[in-house]
């Protein structure tokens, strides 16, 4: 039971993704938010995880939302049972449970796969390549950086769809979200296996935005190029913590909730015919970034 308990905790836990139709109001609206798997003992949610699901509710009904990307690390420590875990109801439905957030059905087709979407009243579309960086690398267990692949040949599939979608993909806009990051400043820092094996392909396909959790924190980091990786994962933890600020180029870092001393929340990212803006609004409502990128040269 222990090990298919831990097989479907990766199933649901490191890329579940909630979807629902575009609302037609010129732009894609969504937001992207990871590791609010609340605790595993009572109340079983934790207070950062209730005021970010609040705050999505708001949002959601303020300016309205298309989508919400999970981006892992769901149901803190050892994922869920089966189905019909109460971890389900405690953690997840009894805490998200605005009427707005509930419009919005579970969507979570394979392990990895793809999402397109045209932008209403426009000409331009989105593509978003939903991965799983567990199989992609490994597991992280009680270490920084995680392990090689459980299964190589799996991995290398992966690696393969990967590449072929980016190589087939015409949209204006692509996103390529997982659970682990590229760069990142916190706790576990750059994924290296990513950096050696994903960084390169998001480079060479002008993908327009890189968006994971893992880190309790909110990043956003662009290199000199134009690559933008943003890190969503204070959904129930804020750390503070930045021992990997050395790992790349200071210049890279544009914002960072740990560094500019802002609170946990979510990345929220609204996609025109001409750029995607992304945002990051902290749980008491205050957007504290943005950034905007462009269209892809294709």
């Amino acid at each position: 039971m222990a090990d298919m308990q831990f097989v479907l905790s990766l199933l649901i836990v490191l890329l579940l993704m909630s979807t629902g139709e575009p609302q037609g109001h010129g732009s894609l609206r969504f937001v992207g938010i990871g590791d609010w798997g609340g605790i595993p003992g009572n109340p079983f949610f934790t207070p950062l995880e209730r005021a970010n699901a609040v705050e999505l509710g708001r949002v959601a009904d303020a300016t309205g939302l298309d989508f919400i990307l999970s981006l892992g690390d769901h149901f803190y420590y050892s994922g869920v049972k089966d189905i019909e875990d109460f971890r389900f109801k405690v953690t997840f439905e009894q805490i998200f449970n605005h009427s707005s957030l509930l419009k919005l059905p579970w969507h979570f087709p394979e392990l990895y796969y793809k999402l397109q979407l045209k932008i209403p009243q426009t000409s331009s579309s989105l593509t978003i390549l939903m991965i799983d960086t567990v199989v992609l690398c490994g597991n992280t267990y009680q270490e920084s950086q995680p392990h090689d692949p459980e299964n190589h040949l799996d991995a290398a599939k992966q690696l393969s769809w990967i590449q072929t979608q980016l190589e087939n993909t015409k949209s204006e806009f692509l996103v390529v979200a997982g659970h682990y990051p590229v760069w990142s400043i916190g706790h576990h820092g750059p994924t290296h296996c990513l950096v050696d094996k994903l960084r390169p392909l998001l480079k060479k396909h002008n993908v327009t935005l890189y968006l994971s959790g893992h880190d309790h924190s909110l990043q956003f980091i662009q290199e000199d190029d134009g690559s933008a990786y943003a890190v969503s994962g204070s959904g129930a933890f804020d750390d503070r913590f930045a021992p990997h600020r050395r790992s790349f180029p200071a210049s890279w870092l544009r914002f960072s909730s740990a560094v500019n001393n802002t609170s946990g929340g979510f990345a929220y990212i609204e996609v025109s015919q001409e750029k995607m803006l992304v945002s990051y609004i902290q749980v008491d409502g205050k957007c504290v970034y943005q950034a905007t990128l462009p269209k892809r040269k294709i």
